[in-house]
């Protein structure tokens, strides 16, 4: 049986400097999608450029990864920043990066907020609209990737941007189908069976075990897989192949 198809994502450029975190080579030959920090929680100008140009000669699709501006705690650290102030930084990181992805050929495809401020997002009405009006000054047009059901996406529809459902293969999910705090122990799934079994099921039936056994829905077009976890490039290459062994077709989203 064939299923629908699913966007492979990942978080690339996350160095800064002489400090590499993501094996950026080595998974753009795997994802569809490149989720590319934008200087605030990790990268730099080298970086975003170097990043860019290989993603458009492999044709995979390049996306501005946003976040609060917090490079000592890699974005991941909770932060109260005013609506507008967060609009404007939005914005921001998306134009920087957009200079880079054209210099490449190619354009900045969509967007996807990092850490903290993805999490804060799916409850957060102000934060949500704040991230929502960044993108719209950046263009009005660009889609944005986030977690079902969440404020942000519903405030990003309600503006008039495509939106694009995201589900997590490593991730650890509540019984809400919102992701178990990283502080939470067994909040990020380590075991490769485990995650690739994860990814099949999401692709194939929109279904996960949440953190407390029970199966949830989760639907989503777009599978993140989190380039900075031990053994990342491996793991990506078993998911993709056993994706496509069931039959869905892996392939960057409309």
């Amino acid at each position: 049986m064939t299923w629908a198809s699913i966007d492979l994502n990942a978080d690339l450029g996350e160095g800064f400097g002489r400090w590499r975190l993501t094996d950026d080579e080595e998974l753009l030959s795997v994802v569809t999608s490149a989720n590319v920090a934008c200087g605030f929680h990790a990268g730099d100008a080298a970086t975003m450029r170097r990043v860019c140009a290989r993603a458009a000669e492999r044709g995979v699709r390049i996306g501005a990864q946003v976040s609060y501006r917090d490079l000592a705690g890699f974005g991941r650290r909770a932060m109260d920043v005013p609506a507008a102030e967060l609009a404007a930084e939005v914005a921001y990181q998306i134009g920087a990066l957009e200079v880079f992805a054209r210099a490449a050929g190619a354009a900045v495809a969509y967007v996807k907020p990092h850490g903290a401020l993805y999490n804060r997002v799916v409850h957060d009405e102000e934060q949500a609209g704040a991230v929502v009006e960044g993108v719209l000054l950046a263009d009005a047009g660009l889609p944005v990737l986030g977690l079902p059901g969440s404020r942000f996406l519903e405030a990003a529809a309600e503006a008039g941007l495509p939106v694009v459902t995201e589900a997590f293969a490593d991730r650890a999910y509540t019984d809400e189908g919102t992701l178990v705090p990283r502080g939470t122990d067994g909040a990020v799934v380590t075991a490769a069976d485990t995650v690739v079994e994860r990814s099949i099921g999401i692709a194939s039936s929109g279904t996960a075990v949440a953190h407390s056994g029970r199966t949830i829905a989760v639907r989503a077009r777009s599978l993140c897989l989190h380039g900075d976890t031990p053994g990342a490039v491996g793991l990506a290459r078993r998911v993709r192949s056993r994706l496509e062994a069931a039959g869905v077709r892996v392939e960057a989203f409309a």
